[in-house]
């Protein structure tokens, strides 16, 4: 793959220095209003600062819409997004390309970028999608892993109550097409639905047991899951869209400051689902700062100096 930094370079003849950089307007950095967008939000403020540049903060802005919006209207210039949104923003939710992480990025990076001057850069290996958790004892007791595992053990009898959301229920997206790929059924009774059921109530329920669950419909770096003892099932047959999480800018920006794709890419490239798992408890869970346990993560793995 050919990156922005090689093209502008050429098209340049040299690359702008950090000091260069650092004489520029404030770069304008944004996050959704969600937990893990705020974690990403401030490990990238954190790593632009680093580098000396200059930078205004516009984390928690708003939804997704909202955030989008900002970025295409020229109001901020970056923010972390998941691939698997560009699904919607493309109009193209029927293509299976969204449910591999390599395919739906290219996607979306071609598209934005012809259509919108706007640069996605590589995303972290973690997929923040739908997913079942099981409860971790009772995961290693059967030797569950992947949601293949978890259909097999439903189908010789395992005793198994998922406490879920209505649309997760009843979304052929969601739990219909996990049974219909990996051939198993759950009935009304193997099933506790909790109305408008974020994940922070499915999980809490498989944990307690309410009810006698002892699964839960979740997202896949939610950061409930550790602390629950909870361990999700791998999708990999691809069941689910892909939402990788990336760094969206704006093209201007990145041809002007071309350092910006190398200063992410390996702190992304760490990003890996359990580990946002982790650093998401960190806040949730735990009520740490969103600035302290980017600032945190990325000093203890050499990311900073």
């Amino acid at each position: 793959m050919i990156r922005f930094a090689n093209l502008v370079g050429i098209a340049l003849g040299t690359a702008l220095t950090m000091s260069q950089a650092a004489a520029a307007e404030p770069i304008r950095v944004a996050s959704k209003i969600d937990t893990e967008g705020a974690l990403l939000g401030n490990m990238m403020i954190a790593l632009l600062e680093n580098a000396d540049y200059p930078v205004e903060n516009k984390l928690q802005l708003g939804p997704t819409n909202i955030v989008r919006t900002a970025l295409l209207e020229n109001e901020i210039d970056m923010y972390p997004e998941y691939t698997g949104n560009g699904a919607f923003f493309t109009g193209t939710t029927d293509d299976p390309a969204w449910k591999d992480l390599e395919k739906g990025f290219d996607k979306i990076r071609q598209a934005d970028l012809e259509e919108n001057n706007v640069v996605w850069l590589q995303p972290a290996p973690a997929n923040n999608t739908w997913a079942i958790a099981v409860r971790q004892n009772l995961a290693e007791e059967h030797g569950l892993e992947t949601m293949e595992d978890f259909g097999e053990w439903i189908g010789n009898g395992g005793e198994v109550k998922l406490a879920a959301s209505a649309e997760f229920v009843d979304s052929e997206a969601a739990l219909p097409s996990f049974q219909q790929t990996y051939d198993f059924e759950l009935s009304q009774d193997q099933l506790l639905v909790l109305s408008g059921g974020n994940t922070a109530a499915t999980i809490r329920a498989a944990a307690e047991g309410t009810s006698g669950t002892n699964a839960a419909m979740v997202y896949g770096t939610d950061g409930a899951i550790q602390p629950a003892g909870l361990r999700v099932m791998d999708d990999t047959q691809g069941v689910q869209m892909v939402y990788a999480p990336a760094v969206v800018v704006r093209q201007p920006v990145l041809e002007a400051n071309p350092e910006l794709e190398e200063l992410f890419l390996p702190v992304f490239d760490s990003l890996d689902r359990e580990t946002l798992q982790k650093l998401n408890g960190r806040i949730q869970v735990e009520g740490q700062p969103a600035r302290q346990v980017a600032q945190d993560y990325l000093k203890e793995n050499g990311f900073l100096e």
